[in-house]
């Protein structure tokens, strides 16, 4: 029986209460499956591009950065966007390249693209036929 794994899902089962929109975090996020890699999106509105870091080391992806104060004279009457440092650590499953991951970042968004490993892709396998065998005769 064959079974489907997503390397994501302890991921998604430690985060998936924080996605509310009361206690929405400071980078959110979506994932999801094109083909043989996985893409990942954050949001990262105000950033500035050399601000961002991204790292993985023993399967855990840190993305870090840095949003600075809007400084400027006068009054301020509301002040929601947050300023300072973010950053998120996901732990990443088995069966990923880890080594290939390529990150862009436009618009605000930043894409991660996470490869699956090729020993972790399915794989059809053949299934030999042997014809030709002789039939036992009763004389």
């Amino acid at each position: 029986m064959a079974t489907y794994w997503d390397p994501f899902q302890e991921m998604d089962r430690l985060f998936g209460s924080l996605a509310t929109s009361r206690n929405a975090p400071a980078m959110p996020m979506d994932l999801f499956r094109e083909g043989d890699h996985y893409v990942l999106a954050v949001d990262l509105p105000g950033i500035d591009p050399g601000s961002i870091d991204v790292s993985c080391e023993d399967r855990t992806l840190t993305i870090r950065a840095e949003r600075t104060p809007r400084s400027g004279e006068g009054q301020w009457l509301l002040r929601e966007r947050t300023s300072g440092t973010v950053a998120r650590q996901l732990t990443l499953g088995r069966g990923l390249a880890l080594d290939r991951i390529s990150a862009s970042y436009a618009d605000g968004v930043l894409t991660l693209t996470i490869p699956v490993a090729e020993d972790a892709k399915p794989r059809r396998i053949e299934v030999s036929h042997e014809s030709g065998r002789e039939a036992i005769e009763a004389g």
